[in-house]
């Protein structure tokens, strides 16, 4: 979790002249609220992972459920890179489309032998879809 967080920090700047330049909703959280969600978030997604790679019955399982996560957090960390990084919030709103879809498909996975680690991660399934939703507003706001 530490690495994604580093990871995907990297390119971030909320203060940038870019950055403060987009038109945004007027429902968009203030930059603070962003590091006081994503902390817990990624808690409960180490818990989440940890427990489920825990109770998987066997090798082979444990290798895609593993596979899987690190797909998902490739992709999360991935998405500052796409959005900061490329100053393109149409490849932040692609990369965000991609997490979702992942989303979905890593609490499909842990669901099958873990019921509670799939309920613990669907925080942050939740955050990541108002976060598409976000995304793709300043898209349509500033294009």
């Amino acid at each position: 979790m530490a690495a994604t967080a580093l990871a995907g920090a990297g390119p971030v700047n909320a203060d940038s002249a870019w950055y403060g330049s987009l038109r945004k909703p007027v429902w968009q959280p203030p930059a603070w609220a962003f590091g006081v969600v994503w902390t817990p978030l990624y808690a409960t997604i180490a818990y989440a992972a940890g427990h489920a790679l825990d109770t998987v019955p066997d090798r082979r399982q444990q290798t895609r459920l593993a596979v899987g996560l690190t797909v998902n957090l490739t992709l999360n960390a991935g998405w500052n890179w796409l959005f900061f990084g490329l100053r393109s919030p149409k490849a932040g709103l692609a990369g965000t489309l991609l997490l979702n879809l992942s989303n979905a498909q890593l609490i499909r996975s842990v669901s099958r032998t873990d019921p509670t680690a799939a309920r613990a991660l669907l925080p942050y399934a939740a955050w990541c879809a108002f976060a598409t939703a976000l995304n793709a507003s300043l898209v349509r706001q500033n294009t």
